[in-house]
């Protein structure tokens, strides 16, 4: 099956993390191997490590890159990027980049269940093998835990009404489609309450996405391991799409880059803290009004950097 994805911010991705000759480098989220074909063409004589939990995009990486040898694929989660990257016998890399995106292939593959544009049975899973489903989620959570979770997650102000909602009618039957979810979701969310031009169960959908592949406690895992891997001097390019994403990001980022947190007023620092970390982004790139024109799902997209002290 062919792995089709418009890879956002391609360039400043890639240009961020100064690809050298003979250097190691990992694409933590290679999808249709955009990022990771510009990185293996940039410089001579490197190591790629590309991880993706999602079986077809590591066996359609295998085929794109079958003339290449320098490039080893993993289908892991790459929260475990320290444990499989030391599993390799390396204990550094020299640059990383991430891009938190769900697909194109993903979303457009009706089969898969992200999308709210098309019927399809509930699933959510970007690792198939995993046994949590949207479908479990929905029919299975309790009215509290599927409110936190679309408040929490979807920032969505009906969070409220859309989980009771989903009680009522699951109550009735199991809900098993997308439609069926779409539907829930409208009766949820009056039209006086809809987002002009956007549509209402957009939010819902992300929440349940997040839950199910457990994004967000990944990505902070991610974050933290992956700076712990780079060698002094090599850097990490991140991609966000939401500011749940985006806020971890940027709060570790800040943390990396921060010495003493002492009080000023104390004439020697107690705190031992010292920078590990310096931004190259003061402010997140954004991408060019020519990108999104051409690709209107980069249109959130937030490129963050930082280099290793």
């Amino acid at each position: 099956m062919e792995y089709k994805h418009k890879t956002v911010l391609l360039n400043e991705t890639v240009e961020n993390v100064l690809v050298q000759d003979g250097k190691k480098y990992v694409d933590a989220t290679f999808g249709g191997g955009g990022h990771s074909s510009l990185i293996l063409n940039s410089a001579k004589n490197i190591e790629l490590f590309v991880f993706d939990k999602d079986l077809v995009a590591i066996e359609n990486g295998k085929e794109k890159f079958k003339d290449y040898d320098n490039i080893i694929f993993i289908n892991d989660d790459f929260s475990n990027i320290k444990k499989d990257i030391l599993n390799q016998n390396v204990d550094k890399v020299d640059g990383i980049i991430a891009d938190f995106g769900v697909s194109s292939y993903q979303l457009d593959t009706a089969y898969r269940g992200f999308s709210y544009m098309q019927d399809a049975p509930l699933d959510m899973r970007m690792d198939r093998k995993n046994t949590l489903s949207a479908y479990e989620v929905i029919n299975n959570y309790s009215e509290d835990e599927l409110y936190k979770i679309i408040k929490d997650y979807g920032e969505e102000k009906r969070a409220k009404y859309i989980a009771r909602t989903i009680i009522e009618r699951r109550s009735i039957s199991p809900i098993k489609n997308t439609f069926e979810l779409v539907d829930i979701i409208m009766a949820a969310v009056p039209a006086r309450y809809r987002e002009q031009g956007k549509h209402s169960a957009r939010k819902t959908f992300q929440a349940i996405r997040i839950e199910v592949n457990q994004e967000l406690k990944s990505i902070k895992t991610f974050i933290n391991d992956a700076f712990e891997l780079l060698s002094t001097g090599g850097r990490l390019s991140v991609i966000t799409f939401h500011s749940l994403e985006d806020r971890i990001v940027k709060n570790a980022f800040k943390d990396f880059s921060t010495g003493c947190t002492c009080p000023p007023d104390f004439p020697v620092c107690v705190c031992g803290k010292k920078e590990r970390g310096k931004l190259i982004t003061k402010k997140p790139i954004l991408p060019s009004a020519e990108e999104i024109e051409e690709n209107s799902r980069a249109k959130s997209a937030k490129l963050r950097v930082i280099e290793k002290l």
